[in-house]
């Protein structure tokens, strides 16, 4: 949906500085994609149900084999199911616990970065560092596993790598959305042993969560575990199991969109302290100032609510840099626009966040990157839809406090021990299933006198 190159981006913000409210492109000859970038006119869509405006079946049918029919991809009746049984693993409540296990992966991290440093090297990739590092939180938080992934090379990353610019690639060439003819050629193949080696370590993940179940009693460790409030993901509300299939397709998907945005988000936001270090002492005199009375350096759950500098910082880098780029909804009937115009059943609407982030007519000067933008006297007049880093309406990001929770824990850590400084190459931006930089983020890390033991 979008040219996977630093010009392509630069090309779409031009788009929408001429056309701020939406503009069309062609996926192939025949199917035009109407790119909605205003707050205006992408709320009819996003707060349409979920069966007025499903998500693409041409786009989201290419990530089956891979994600199954989890919730990023199901539709109807199974995403009702599963939507209501998951949304109570992230309630505040059950959160609350993971924050201990935030601290932890983030303590791993940095153990290996002060190696490195006192080595003398200190120039990082950001995306390979921290996408080990939320993918080891999420085995611990989400599936009560611990793989120990930070400490050697991951098969899996480099699998999510390939299968995300897999997809990317065969969404633009329409003969290849046939299943048959995929298969057949170097990159389809490609594709599905990338689809088999992340299903395989999927697979190891579940049987290692259901073995623990049986042995410790089973039901009654799931009741125990319901009352103290830390469910994890293969216990349902009820205490009762997925079936199998239903169980790898949501386990896929929160694996890979459970770590691979919050990496992404974290690794553009430490980039854009970087590069505006006042910015970045200010954050970490108010992690220092918070901190400054205890004993240990842990961040705290009600710590989360205490750094309002630096979750100003961190939501402007998302506003910058989203994670995902935009996502994609097909009209099930004729949808009013406010201006009285309608966008009519069967097209298909890309909700375009990069475009309504840049969007001139609702950010000034949207290139720069500003904090202050989210001071809470300045988004009182905004759209609380210009600002959609985890989608919106009923089919919005189920994880984003999760998310959100993590990258303030993670962030708080690393500007406590850590300066973070710009590489003498600046990255250029590739939108595939979310936003990376062409190889890789490299930033330099320089440890602090009075960091963290």
């Amino acid at each position: 949906m979008s040219a996977p190159t630093e010009q392509g981006m630069k090309e779409m913000t031009e788009l929408v500085a001429t056309y701020p409210q939406g503009f069309m492109t062609w996926l192939g000859p025949m199917v035009p994609l109407i790119h909605l970038c205003h707050p205006d006119v992408i709320r009819s869509v996003l707060s349409a149900s979920a069966a007025v405006a499903p998500k693409d079946a041409i786009f989201y049918s290419l990530l089956k084999p891979w994600l199954g029919d989890g919730l990023l991809v199901s539709a109807g009746d199974k995403w009702n199911r599963h939507r209501h049984m998951l949304t109570p693993a992230f309630h505040f409540n059950i959160l609350k616990p993971y924050v201990k296990i935030f601290n932890d992966s983030t303590n791993i991290m940095h153990a290996k970065w002060l190696h490195l440093a006192s080595e003398g090297s200190t120039r990082l990739d950001m995306f390979e560092n921290i996408s080990l590092m939320t993918l080891d939180s999420l085995q611990k938080c989400v599936f009560s596993f611990d793989s120990n992934c930070q400490e050697k090379p991951s098969k899996y990353i480099a699998a999510i790598l390939e299968l995300s610019a897999l997809v990317m690639k065969r969404n633009e060439q329409l003969l290849l959305h046939m299943d048959l003819l995929y298969r057949l050629t170097p990159d389809g193949i490609r594709f599905y042993k990338a689809c088999r080696l992340v299903h395989d370590f999927t697979d190891a993940v579940i049987q290692e969560r259901r073995c623990t179940l049986p042995s410790n009693g089973g039901d009654d460790v799931i009741k125990a575990k319901a009352k103290s409030k830390t469910l994890d993901f293969i216990d349902d509300e009820n205490g009762k199991e997925l079936s199998d299939e239903d169980i790898r397709a949501e386990a896929d998907t929160f694996m890979f969109r459970g770590h691979d945005t919050t990496a992404s988000g974290l690794s553009w936001i430490l980039y854009n302290l970087a590069k505006h270090p006042e910015y970045q002492e200010r954050c970490r005199q108010e992690v220092q100032e918070l901190l400054k009375d205890r004993a240990s350096t842990e961040i705290e759950w009600d710590d989360l609510a205490q750094l309002p500098f630096l979750t100003m910082c961190i939501k402007e880098s998302l506003r910058l840099h989203p994670p995902v780029t935009m996502i994609s909804r097909c009209c099930t009937q004729d949808i009013s626009l406010p201006d009285g115009r309608v966008i009519p059943k069967g097209v298909i609407c890309v909700i375009n966040i990069f475009g309504t982030h840049h969007n001139p007519t609702v950010w000034r000067d949207p290139e720069v990157y500003d904090p202050f933008r989210f001071d809470p006297e300045n988004i009182q007049d905004r759209s609380p839809l210009a600002f959609i880093p985890f989608s919106a309406g009923p089919r919005n990001c189920i994880g984003q406090a999760f998310a959100m929770s993590e990258m303030k824990v993670a962030l708080a850590l690393t500007l406590l021990r850590f300066r973070v400084l710009p590489d003498d190459t600046e990255p250029r931006r590739k939108p595939e299933l979310i936003l990376r930089a062409e190889g890789g983020l490299w930033l330099r890390v320089e440890p602090l006198s009075t960091g963290a033991q």
